[in-house]
């Protein structure tokens, strides 16, 4: 058994990174996406707490796949959300979304007399490649010995959201992978100087945008420098073979972003909060406890910092993350701020 467990690796993707990365530093653009892809009408303010990336299913290489995304959102009800992110469509997808989902449904399961209740989450697959028969939705049927039950599992497919409409629905955490929707065209454009020119260009009216939603203050600017990050990241991986389409694009988003003050003082505050978390759980003397810990921790200075960064005040911020007072007194003027 140990030897199993030794040889047991993680697989993930470049493309699974910037996703994740997405909603570990951008928490509150997966809102319009849930609204996008399950018909929701979250405002945007509402609690999101991610769960621990403990939810994973071995491939026939005894290698790990972990889920990307588990969240659950907090507002007039509570809701339990899946998302993975696929680049290409597979016949085994299905069957991993149950496995995912059977594991998750048992993580929020709860007794009541001589009752369990396991409650699925709302699943979706995110897919940056899809063909005229990948379908908006699969459909997962249980038989039992009660009876037949079956849940949807929705499918976006980043080729059919042109960049108007991802900036109209407010769909930014899609920007990143918009690249996809030219890969078929990349080789041509590597070789095109009208086509690169065209590429950059449009690019550029991308940029032009987020700068706009920043300085509108619809987006903080490490939301939008975070966007730009992941989205040349994806451009490097994508277009690895076509060093113009790479620079061109590279050059016009705005190049390599630079650890900014922004970013240093967020992930400082997540240090603080992953401490503040352990001592919660450790508290409690519960496995659980110590994972919930972290990750509410974690959740909670990142909506501190959201809510400060959009009123210009990230210095009191920085005091917070050292100042368990300070901590607990914007906390609280951020909860009020929420309610009213």
């Amino acid at each position: 058994m140990c030897n199993t467990i030794n040889r047991i690796s993680i697989v993930n993707t470049p493309y699974d990174n910037v996703y994740r990365t997405m909603l570990d530093s951008c928490p509150r653009l997966i809102i319009p996406l849930i609204n996008e892809i399950f018909g929701e009408n979250y405002t945007g303010q509402e609690k999101i707490i991610q769960s621990p990336n403990e939810f994973f299913i071995l491939d026939a290489g005894d290698r790990k796949i972990v889920t990307d995304s588990v969240f659950t959102i907090y507002g007039n009800r509570i809701g339990h959300y899946h998302i993975e992110c696929q680049s290409n469509p597979d016949g085994t997808m299905l069957l991993r979304m149950f496995k995912y989902d059977s594991q998750i449904a048992v993580r929020y399961s709860s007794v009541t007399e001589n009752t369990l209740t396991v409650r699925y989450p709302n699943s979706a697959v995110l897919y940056l490649r899809s063909t005229a028969n990948t379908p908006d939705t699969s459909v997962i049927r249980i038989e039992t010995p009660g009876g037949d039950v079956s849940y949807e599992v929705r499918n976006l497919k980043i080729k059919e959201y042109s960049i108007e409409e991802i900036f109209r629905k407010n769909l930014l955490l899609l920007i990143p992978f918009h690249i996809f929707t030219f890969e078929s065209r990349l080789e041509s454009i590597e070789s095109d100087e009208k086509s690169l020119a065209q590429l950059k260009s449009y690019y550029s009216s991308i940029r032009i945008e987020l700068d706009e939603l920043a300085n509108e203050d619809r987006i903080s600017e490490f939301e939008k420098q975070t966007i730009i990050e992941m989205s040349n990241n994806v451009v490097d991986s994508l277009a690895r073979k076509y060093e113009h389409v790479r620079k061109g694009v590279g050059d016009v988003m705005g190049g390599v972003i630079l650890d900014t003050q922004a970013k240093r003082i967020l992930n400082q505050g997540r240090e603080e909060g992953r401490e503040e978390g352990r001592k919660e759980g450790i508290e409690e003397g519960r496995e659980e406890g110590r994972k919930e810990g972290i990750h509410i921790g974690e959740n909670r200075l990142d909506t501190l910092f959201i809510y400060l960064d959009n009123l210009d005040r990230l210095e009191e911020y920085k005091a917070a993350v050292l100042d368990p007072t300070l901590r607990s007194k914007l906390y609280a003027e951020m909860d009020n701020a929420r309610k009213s």
